[in-house]
């Protein structure tokens, strides 16, 4: 498929909350600045990170970013 296709994908098999930390980082959010917006503790925005770059076989956030734009979601 497409890359927009793929990255949708690859979006789709992560759970809301790690689909909303990934969206933030795709807007250029910082930890900070996401745990503020979705209500959530600097760690644990750490950890929905973390398991989204598992998840998604990804190496650091610029590559999170690269997936949400290529899925179409515009800043």
């Amino acid at each position: 498929g497409t890359r927009r296709e793929q990255a949708r994908a690859l979006l789709g098999a992560l759970s809301e909350r790690e689909r909303d930390v990934a969206l933030a980082v795709g807007r250029g959010r910082s930890n900070a600045e996401i745990a503020a917006e979705l209500y959530m503790s600097v760690a644990t925005v750490k950890a929905h990170v973390s398991r989204v770059l598992t998840k998604l076989e990804l190496n650091n956030r610029v590559q999170i970013a690269l997936t949400v734009h290529d899925a179409g979601h515009l800043i």
